[in-house]
């Protein structure tokens, strides 16, 4: 560890390291799926997941900015990272968060993990210039992960916005929703992902917490593989020759195989401006689930902003979605 950062105590048994390289990828998913089924958080997650994880991660260094918690001589029980965006708005958010395995939690570890990952983040905001933008550090915790809860709060943290995890929990009975006139629906292809990241970015850009991107940040995304178009939406206005509306679906075969569901996602669902409030968003999410539902799928799940400022959840809520749990995330101003 390096000494501009910050030195932890010595905890009997365990010791801090640095991440050596991608043989270290599969010993830190054993950690966070096993601190993820502790949580009751239904996802599982592969060497694979965490190597594209670290790379499409804009800000972070994985030599630099990943802490390991190793026993006996080398097995892994805790892991933390950290990154720093710049929201739209205009804060800056020094983000970070943290796995123990359920085995060694109420040892002092997940204390020690946060304060490296606080004092790392001290020091990289001490060399962001001055500008006068607010500064947060930030985590996000599970209404089913109590402890993160109180970790959070103890060290001065404050939930300052919620966001829905939300299912329906089957595929059949699809309402009507019939596209407005002058759209249609055409298949998703490689050519049109910059024309999909624009309508993205331009349908989320007014949402809280919505981050800043650049040219990077699309290079990164465009790079990203395991992508299955033939699940995305994409509505066309034919008249411009223009997409309007997307929907980026998936499914996850390791979280389907491990918790013996079979779920698809709908991961972005997003509406041009000018088209909000003409019944877009709905066609958009009833054909995502009529994809999903051909894809041998029979529920589908989806993440909402709970104060979401375009209605998404009353859209959600008319389509049959349910509000299984909830996420927090918490903020502590960066002095």
């Amino acid at each position: 560890m390096t000494a501009d950062a910050w030195t932890e105590p010595a905890l009997p048994g365990i010791i801090l390291r640095r991440l050596r390289g991608p043989e270290d990828y599969a010993a830190i998913v054993d950690v966070i799926n096993a601190s993820e089924a502790a949580d009751l958080i239904e996802a599982t997650h592969s060497a694979e997941d965490l190597a594209l994880e670290l790379a499409h991660t804009p800000g972070l260094d994985p030599q630099a900015d990943l802490l390991l918690a190793e026993v006996d001589a080398g097995r892994l029980v805790g892991y933390a990272n950290f990154w720093t965006t710049t929201a739209s708005s205009g804060e800056r958010l020094y983000r970070h968060r943290g796995f123990v395995h359920p085995t060694w939690r109420r040892r002092g570890l997940g204390q020690a993990l946060w304060r490296w990952a606080e004092a790392r983040l001290r020091v990289i905001a001490r060399g962001h210039p001055p500008d006068g933008a607010p500064r947060f550090l930030q985590v996000v915790a599970e209404d089913t992960a109590p402890g993160k809860r109180a970790l959070a709060e103890a060290h001065g943290y404050r939930p300052v916005r919620y966001f829905f995890f939300m299912r329906r929990p089957t595929l059949d009975d699809l309402p009507d929703a019939p596209l407005p006139a002058g759209l249609e629906f055409r298949p998703a292809q490689p050519e049109q992902l910059r024309a999909i990241w624009d309508v993205k970015e331009a349908a989320f850009a007014e949402h809280w917490g919505h981050t800043a991107k650049t040219e990077a940040d699309y290079r990164l995304w465009e790079s990203q593989p395991r992508r299955d178009l033939g699940l995305w939406v994409a509505a066309w206005e034919t008249a411009a020759g223009r997409i309007v509306g997307i929907a980026l679906n998936d499914i996850h075969p390791g979280d389907n195989a491990r918790y013996g569901f079979r779920r698809g996602w709908v991961h972005s669902l997003g509406v041009a401006p000018a088209w909000r409030g003409r019944g877009l968003g709905r066609a958009l999410l009833v054909e995502s689930l009529r994809r999903l539902r051909e894809a041998g799928m029979d529920e589908a799940v989806l993440g909402v902003d709970a104060d979401n400022p375009s209605g998404a959840l009353r859209l959600y809520a008319h389509v049959g979605f349910e509000v299984l749990n909830q996420d927090a995330v918490y903020r502590k101003p960066l002095e």
